[in-house]
């Protein structure tokens, strides 16, 4: 299958900075839980792929740049996805997963249900790095922005709100 394929490849991508292979499986995780919750059925195989290939820009970003900032990352991802989709013999809507990579961290690029729970995803590991003692009124204001779907929306306030 080509998802066993992918996981793969972004390791190897990622073997210096095991930390993006972490985050990457916690975000594909979180793409499923979604996507379930959510009765996706047509767009699952695009998702996850974008799931671990989105922040496969990050090595190549900090070799050119010394950042992995998320700038950098979008202008990277593109390339590196696409060679490995294409070593892995994936040919499925390559520009779909290329545009949603090269955007990521840019909401106002958000175009649809495959974007966007590409973006809640990554969101709610991003939103570990908060403090839930602390910062309850921002991680509230952040979810109600930044969250559509009812799956993602209750799994970010299971996880992050206080009860």
């Amino acid at each position: 299958m080509f998802i066993e394929k992918i996981i793969e490849e972004m390791k190897e991508v990622f073997k210096e900075i095991p930390l993006g292979i972490e985050h990457t499986l916690k975000v594909l995780k979180n793409a499923e839980d979604i996507m379930e919750g959510e009765k996706i059925q047509e767009e699952k195989e695009l998702i996850r792929i974008v799931a671990i290939l989105h922040d496969i820009g990050a090595v190549e970003a900090l070799k050119k740049y010394g950042s992995i900032d998320g700038v950098y990352q979008e202008k990277e991802g593109p390339a590196v996805a696409r060679r490995i989709l294409e070593k892995a013999g994936y040919n499925k809507n390559v520009d779909r997963i290329c545009f949603i990579i090269g955007n990521h961290h840019t909401p106002s690029k958000i175009d649809g249900i495959d974007f966007q729970i590409q973006w809640e995803a990554d969101l709610l590991e991003n939103l570990t790095v908060m403090d839930k003692q602390k910062q309850q009124q921002e991680i509230k204001k952040c979810i109600e922005e930044n969250f559509k779907t009812a799956t993602g929306r209750e799994i970010a306030y299971k996880r992050f709100i206080l009860p």
